[in-house]
């Protein structure tokens, strides 16, 4: 009876530890869950707690909290989790939270790459780290991830926070579900995710920079991590500034 109850509880152990592994790995990049599953459901509901991918090393990831109440940032296996409250926002750094998307890559090798002074813009970040990364050998068919570091002089940025009144969420509500804000001059790490056809996934289409129309999709997911106040979330808009660096996987 008890090595039944050793076995049972070992099965148990390992079938909770291995939860998250449920996640597809495309490329360099692991995932679990979809932006439009929020749209076919009409709820953010958690589809993954960060308790899963605690303790692992060189984690980086990113994605909303469940019910529209912040967003998860992981930087380097660091949480920072900021959520909007009254006129302010919180950062929280533990685990104990829930996405209803999540992204993330587990990746101990970079190789830096300096950016130039005519990369400026989003556009231009999208299609300096595309080349990059080709000519890096990763195939830019397949998600990978990047980072960013240095003081850009502006970034627009946005926390999830739930505007939905308790009512079934679309496209409408979901989007009008964010609180923006502003940085300018402050030095940052960033993290991103590049993937080309993932919109609806763990990207959008479209963003305030990338509009329907212009012949260009979106095809990186952008978060920040300021290096000297609580900012933390979505990246929206940016413009980089002098001397930032690019690091890609090494292979």
């Amino acid at each position: 009876m008890k090595k039944n109850l050793i076995l049972l509880f070992c099965f148990t152990a390992a079938l909770c530890a291995s939860a998250v592994l449920a996640g597809i790995k495309d490329g360099l990049v692991e995932y679990v869950g979809a932006q439009r599953d929020v749209f076919a459901t009409g709820r953010a509901a958690s589809v993954v707690s960060l308790g899963d991918l605690a303790g692992r090393k060189n984690l980086y990831a990113m994605g909303p909290v469940e019910g529209l109440d912040g967003e998860i940032t992981i930087f380097d296996s660091k949480p920072y989790i900021t959520k909007v409250r009254d006129d302010d926002y919180i950062v929280d750094k533990t685990f104990k939270h829930g996405a209803f998307f999540l992204v993330w890559t587990e990746q101990a090798n970079w190789i830096d790459v300096p950016v130039p002074a005519d990369v400026k813009g989003y556009i231009d970040l999208q299609r300096f780290v595309k080349a990059q990364a080709k000519a890096a050998g990763i195939d830019t068919t397949k998600p990978f991830p990047f980072l960013l570091s240095g003081t850009p002089v502006e970034i627009k940025w946005h926390i999830n926070v739930d505007r939905t009144e308790g009512k079934t969420i679309t496209k409408e509500s979901f989007f009008r579900s964010k609180q923006p804000f502003t940085i300018k001059n402050e030095p940052v790490d960033i993290i991103g995710f590049y993937a080309e056809h993932y919109d609806g996934v763990f990207l959008t289409k479209y963003t305030p920079v990338i509009k329907e129309g212009t012949g260009i999709e979106n095809a990186i997911h952008i978060h920040l991590v300021s290096r000297v106040s609580k900012a933390a979330g979505h990246i929206d808009d940016l413009i980089l500034g002098e001397g930032m660096v690019l690091r890609l996987p090494k292979k």
